[in-house]
Order: structure tokens, then C-alpha cells, then sequence
């Protein structure tokens, strides 16, 4: 088996490498625990360049 894992967004699962095609996934992921959390690592990176965003912009407040 692979040692990588992917979090299939049609089935909100936790895939090994065989699994949906590539487009219906995030990932890969080094461990099945890191593909679990796949969609809360997404959106913690979402607010941190959100934030870059604002910064670049000047919008500090």
C-alpha cells in the first residue's frame, strides 16, 4: 500500500492512493490523520493568506 492518503471531497472520506480520481481530492497527504483534517488545514490556510491579502493591500486594521 502507498504511503500516501487523500481526502475525497464526493464521499468526505479518507482515501488511499487508490481511490476517485485526483480531481474529486485533496491531498496527498503523508498520513491518514493529515487527510482526515484535510478540509480544516484548507480552511486555516484560507484565513492566513486571507490575512496576507489584507496585508498586501494595506488594510491593517
Amino acid at each position: 500500500m502507498s504511503d500516501q492518503w487523500w481526502f475525497c471531497l464526493k464521499h468526505m472520506a479518507v482515501e488511499p492512493d487508490e481511490g476517485c480520481p485526483n480531481k474529486d481530492r485533496l491531498g496527498p497527504y503523508e498520513t491518514r490523520e493529515a487527510a482526515a483534517n484535510a478540509l480544516k488545514t484548507a480552511a486555516e490556510r484560507n484565513e492566513a493568506w486571507r490575512e496576507e491579502d489584507k496585508t498586501w493591500e494595506g488594510e491593517d486594521s
